[in-house]
């Protein structure tokens, strides 16, 4: 068994090392017990598997100058966060030393191991926010280099209400903060009307990314109006100078689960001041309108919905 020394102490290692083109070390694989002096204190690195949960040993990653960036740990640790302790199996850091992100869990998701018994592990977890104490099942905390608290990505499944600039929302996904500690994005977890520049949109992201709370589809400027949000349930009426209306409605895309089937695809609405940018696809060219030409108001768009006895809303052909 072979030793590499880092600035936080000797580890014992097997298989091969990546290395920086500098040639500092980049990546590790524990093959023994260590113990490493980092910025939170001392840390047991992950150097042992199971049948189920930890199939793998998880390197360990380092910064091109040899500061510490990723710490998969060997056992369930209490870390001292700026959000308070957390109980963590994986740790991340910035190039300074300042604790980036904190996972509570870091199981490996398998045949044999899943989400639903990985979720039988999160229990919930209180955290000091910009809010105030928030107590919910999270996936990870993300802190900025000064120790701000940046995003919160909650467990799938997982709801809470929350203060925003929008009112009392229900989220689910995650949630991020402003430098200055406000709300400056969260995923709403079923349409909600939300008070827009161009007037009332239910804001609900169907196509929402449920890996991280960083950014969400939902997202406020510093003074609280809203920046950014997606809808499926929405649609804009567009009048010109010439008196005509135009319709702006969400997409609808083929199903990914079947031929047969048409899915909504949301519509995404960007502010600025006078102006608003319309996306129907991801992949569409924005379309920028200014508010001081145009008349813009906003209407209900229910059409490629089932009726209310077909299958629940937000749920596609094959429960994606």
């Amino acid at each position: 068994m072979d030793t590499v020394t880092t600035r936080y102490g000797a580890i014992p290692v097997a298989g091969c090392l990546e290395w920086h083109e500098s040639g500092a070390l980049m990546s590790c694989a524990p093959a023994g017990p260590a113990l490493l002096a980092t910025p939170l204190g001392p840390l047991p690195p992950q150097y042992s598997t199971d049948d189920l949960r930890r199939r793998t040993v998880q390197g360990i990653y380092f910064y091109d100058d040899g500061a510490l960036r990723h710490l998969p740990l060997e056992t369930p640790t209490v870390i001292a966060t700026p959000a308070g302790p957390l109980l963590a199996e994986l740790v991340t850091f910035h190039r300074s030393g300042a604790v980036s992100r904190v996972f509570p869990l870091n199981g490996k998701l398998s045949g044999y191991w899943t989400e639903e018994d990985e979720g039988r592990l999160a229990g919930p977890v209180t955290l000091e926010t910009p809010l105030g104490p928030l107590t919910a099942r999270i996936i990870s905390v993300n802190f900025a280099p000064g120790g701000t608290l940046r995003s919160i990505t909650l467990w799938p499944g997982e709801s809470i209400d929350l203060p925003t600039p929008a009112g009392s929302l229900a989220v689910r996904i995650g949630l991020s903060f402003g430098p200055d500690g406000s709300v400056q994005s969260v995923e709403p977890a079923r349409p909600q009307a939300v008070a827009t520049p161009v007037g009332l949109v239910q804001a609900y992201d169907l196509d929402a990314c449920g890996i991280c709370g960083d950014q969400n589809s939902l997202a406020f400027a510093t003074d609280g109006s809203v920046k950014r949000i997606a809808t499926s349930l929405t649609r804009l009426i567009v009048a010109g100078a010439d008196g005509q209306e135009r319709v702006v409605a969400p997409a609808s895309r083929e199903s990914l689960c079947s031929a047969s089937e048409r899915e909504p695809e949301p519509l995404r609405l960007a502010f600025s001041p006078g102006e608003v940018c319309v996306r129907t696809t991801p992949d569409s060219a924005p379309v920028v309108l200014s508010l001081a030409d145009f008349r813009i108001r906003t209407a209900p768009h229910l059409e490629q919905f089932d009726s209310p006895f077909g299958r629940p809303f937000g749920k596609m052909g094959c429960s994606v």
